[in-house]
């Protein structure tokens, strides 16, 4: 049986310019925007070839929590992600290299709430 992870939720302080930002600057696709009454809406992103989305919105649980540390994105090429990163105006890190092996190099960036996203390079998932 497989255990897939679907949804992390992500807590903002304002869902437009969450939305914003991840859809204009990060370039996740908008899966969906809903209001879903009394004061709930749901924003549903993906990254690009993820199988796992982020929720940002209002009076879901979790929604109002601290900022998240620790999200982390996979790549098949880092400098293209970063250049594609700064190309959008977010403020990412240079390239970290931690180990030369596949795996070993990373950017790192925050989103406007302080949810802290790392960006690591493994090459092997790279599509053919």
């Amino acid at each position: 049986m497989d255990w897939t992870l679907e949804v992390v939720v992500v807590p903002v302080a304002d869902v437009d310019r969450a939305k914003r930002f991840y859809a204009e600057q990060v370039g996740f696709a908008v899966d969906h925007d809903t209001d879903a009454g009394g004061g709930t809406r749901i924003v549903q992103l993906t990254p690009p070839g993820s199988g796992c989305s982020i929720v940002i919105g209002t009076g879901l649980p979790g929604s109002d929590a601290a900022p998240l540390k620790g999200l982390q994105l996979v790549v098949s090429d880092i400098e293209a992600a970063r250049a594609q990163l700064l190309a959008r105006d977010v403020a990412v890190s240079a390239v970290h290299e931690i180990d030369p092996r596949d795996g070993g190099r990373f950017v790192y960036f925050d989103d406007p709430d302080g949810n802290s996203w790392a960006v690591q390079e493994i090459r092997a998932r790279a599509r053919a």
